[in-house]
């Protein structure tokens, strides 16, 4: 019989069974056994259902999708995490494969995980791109696991998909970085102090530097030298302004060499705006340069003589002619063509012309300033440019023509073209700069028909286009030409103007030049004077001025009126500048049997300022021999007492342009003034020249002026005329006496 489990409502859901047990001829016994303990299966269903449960609220919250698949790839389950990660819901996906969400390229990833797992693979992870409903596609990072039953077989697939986009974007852009980094550009990665942190490959390339070399050191290191401070000043105000600065700058390699590079520098910020590094990338652009060169000599040089061009010509005439606008200052365009230059090409050929080409322009370039253009048009035609000549039309021709007859004389001598020696002249037209000029092409068609003027005139010549200008070089040209004959025919004589002291009494004279020209008269020393210095003849003259001077003082000692007289006689810059000058001086002087103490030599300050040491040391020399130094026209040069203390001067002369005002002007009267207490000073005796008025020479005894010339006393007079000034000065003074 059945035993009865007592009757209590908590266990109604229990099942029990009776069962009667017999016991060798006992009486048999029923007893009630619980085969299924229904109450341990309801709670283990309910913790199963808990943990279901929290498994799903994990799954359902993820933000990383998770799904569960059959063995054939198909979603069973999907998390809400497929909406915000693909726009997908688990509507739209269970029951579809999962690989067909793939990228066509790696949709084989999946099944193959699949089937390693059914082989006994445990957890697998996998990475590819998945679709989004947008068609887009997310780089996904998934992790594979099994599900096994109680025989453990694997019946389930659980995959999770974390989207990892900007992870990839990240790590691509790290790689791009590190290849960038490892370019051929220069990369240096400075702290904010400007700390050298980190340096790439292609910088120790470029500057020479290695790493370790440069790391800890601030960029400085690099400087080249050549940019002053307000460069870099610039430069990081920029960088502060704009975060940026780009451009070229010179830098120094670790060999000493300066090279140039395109340089930018970028600061970087932090998250709360403060600069914590700077990156410096840069590129050397030395062949760049050379090639911009290479460019530029290609545009705007002859390849041939590598003179500029005529583009370049044009160019630099456009700025010439606004220049001289501006500064009221006149220019020169000289137009050359080679005469005859046909027929070196015609008889030794075209590469024997070339060569001749390359020496004039040689020739060309070492005749004029280097402020000045010389410029190949084409064939034998070549442009010479000055600029900055003077204000003056007139003098500004002269100078002209002074550079033209130079490149004259420089063209003409012969060339040695290989084995030959070739004569060549040139024929040389002049055009002026004036303001107001219309174009270039007008200046550049001037000087091409004073050009044609001189080759129609005989080849070999120059000629200006202004006609006005043109006789007034030619009138100079034709006086130069006649004072190479002056001294031979006759026309050249010496005045002397008398030199006084305060009492009036006759102490010397000053020998003056002057030119009795056969048609124009007596032609003034300032008409003559500059072309015989310009032309050299100044060197012959200045020689008989003095053979002349030294003959008279010899005659003079033997006169009573005479013999006590100095004769001043003034040398030229070119004469003072001959190496052997002294010599020749001292010659002269006792050639004739002279009293060197009684020839004085008038010096001016821009003479001796040309080379102070060598004027110095001929002037020692010469007054160690007994000849006097007078300084001419003091106060207008450029005047310093350290070289004045060092000159062995005898004499200060006080230039007329203060004598003229020094009764008038206060302040000529106190330059006058000083300049007698500065000769005094320095025991120098001081004449005054240029006196006309008693009043300007009062004045000048009141400074205590001493001497005095002008023609208040007389004017230059001939030598028979001074000699009975001479003579007369001397018969009141014995009467006195």
């Amino acid at each position: 019989m059945g035993i009865p489990v007592p009757s209590d409502p908590a266990n109604d859901h229990l099942n029990t069974q009776s069962v009667e047990s017999m016991d060798r001829g006992r009486p048999a016994m029923k007893m009630s056994l619980a085969i299924d303990d229904a109450t341990e299966r309801a709670l283990f269903e309910r913790k199963l259902q808990e943990s279901e449960s929290r498994y799903r609220l994990l799954a359902d919250n993820c933000s990383d999708m998770i799904a569960c698949i059959d063995l054939e790839g198909r979603y069973l389950y999907v998390s809400p995490a497929s909406y915000p990660l693909f726009g997908q819901t688990d509507c739209e996906l269970i029951g579809r494969r999962a690989s067909d969400f793939a990228h066509p390229e790696e949709r084989d990833l999946l099944p193959a995980v699949i089937r390693d797992i059914v082989g006994g693979s445990g957890v697998r992870t996998l990475t590819f791109r998945r679709a989004c409903k947008d068609g887009s596609y997310r780089w996904v990072e998934s992790r594979a696991q099994g599900v096994r039953d109680m025989a453990g077989r694997v019946t389930q697939i659980i995959l999770t998909a974390r989207d990892i986009s900007e992870r990839r974007k990240i790590e691509e852009e790290l790689r791009i970085a590190a290849t960038a980094f490892e370019a051929q550009q220069g990369l240096v990665i400075s702290a904010a102090d400007g700390t050298i942190l980190k340096v790439n490959k292609a910088f120790t390339e470029i500057t020479g530097y290695a790493a370790a070399d440069v790391v800890g050191q601030r960029a400085s290191v690099l400087k080249s030298g050549r940019h002053n401070d307000a460069f870099f000043r610039a430069m990081w105000d920029e960088i502060g302004k704009t975060g940026t600065w780009r451009g070229e700058i010179w830098n120094r390699r670790k060999s000493g060499d300066v090279f140039p590079e395109y340089l930018i520098i970028t600061a970087v910020r932090g998250p709360a705006g403060d600069v914590t590094h700077y990156v410096g990338a840069f590129t050397d652009i030395t062949e760049h340069k050379a090639a911009e060169r290479e460019i530029e000599r290609l545009a705007f040089y002859d390849p041939l003589t590598r003179l500029p061009n005529r583009r370049l010509l044009h160019d630099r005439l456009e700025q010439a002619l606004a220049g001289a606008a501006r500064s009221n200052r006149e220019g020169a365009l000289m137009f050359i063509d080679l005469d005859n230059f046909k027929t070196i090409n015609d008889t030794l050929g075209h590469d024997k012309g070339d060569e001749l080409l390359c020496q004039v322009a040689e020739r060309l370039q070492a005749s004029v300033r280097r402020t000045d253009t010389v410029a190949r048009l084409g064939g034998d035609e070549f442009v010479v440019m000055l600029e900055d000549l003077s204000c003056g039309r007139t003098e500004a021709a002269h100078q002209a023509r002074a550079v033209a007859d130079k490149i004259l004389a420089a063209l003409r001598k012969p060339h040695q073209i290989g084995t030959y020696e070739w004569e060549s002249t040139p024929s040389i037209g002049i055009s002026l700069f004036k303001q107001g000029r219309a174009s270039v092409e007008d200046l550049l068609r001037e000087a091409d028909l004073a050009m044609y003027t001189a080759k129609n005139e005989g080849r070999n010549g120059v000629r200006f286009f202004d006609p006005e200008m043109q006789s007034t070089v030619l009138a100079r040209t034709t006086l130069a030409t006649e004072l190479h004959d002056a001294v031979e025919r006759g026309q050249l004589e010496v005045f002397y103007q008398p030199q006084v002291d305060r009492d009036g009494a006759l102490t010397g004279a000053e020998a003056l030049l002057r030119w009795h020209h056969p048609v124009r008269g007596l032609v003034p020393p300032d008409e003559f004077i500059p072309i015989a210095e310009e032309t050299a003849l100044i060197l012959p003259i200045g020689q008989w001025v003095l053979e002349m001077a030294c003959a008279r003082l010899v005659l003079w000692a033997d006169q009573e009126a005479t013999r006590h007289l100095t004769l001043s006689v003034n040398v030229s810059a070119c004469q003072f500048r001959q190496s052997d000058f002294v010599r020749q001086v001292i010659g002269t002087v006792e050639r004739h049997g002279a009293d060197p103490g009684k020839l004085k030599l008038e010096l001016t300050e821009s003479v001796l300022l040309d080379d102070i040491n060598d004027a110095i040391a001929k002037m020692r020399d010469m007054k160690a021999h007994g000849l006097s130094i007078s300084l001419d026209d003091f106060g207008t040069g450029y005047s310093s007492l350290a070289y004045l203390r060092s000159l062995p001067l005898s004499e200060l002369k006080i230039d007329r342009s203060f004598v003229t005002d020094v009764h008038t002007d206060p302040q000529a009267a106190a330059i006058a003034k000083t300049i007698v207490f500065l000769g005094q000073s320095l025991g120098l005796s001081v004449i005054a020249e240029g006196v006309e008025t008693q009043s300007q020479r009062d004045v000048l005894h009141s400074t205590g002026c001493a001497d005095f010339q002008g023609y208040l006393f007389s004017r230059p007079l001939p030598l028979a005329d001074f000699e009975n000034y001479a003579r007369h000065c001397h018969g009141i003074s014995s009467k006195d006496g």
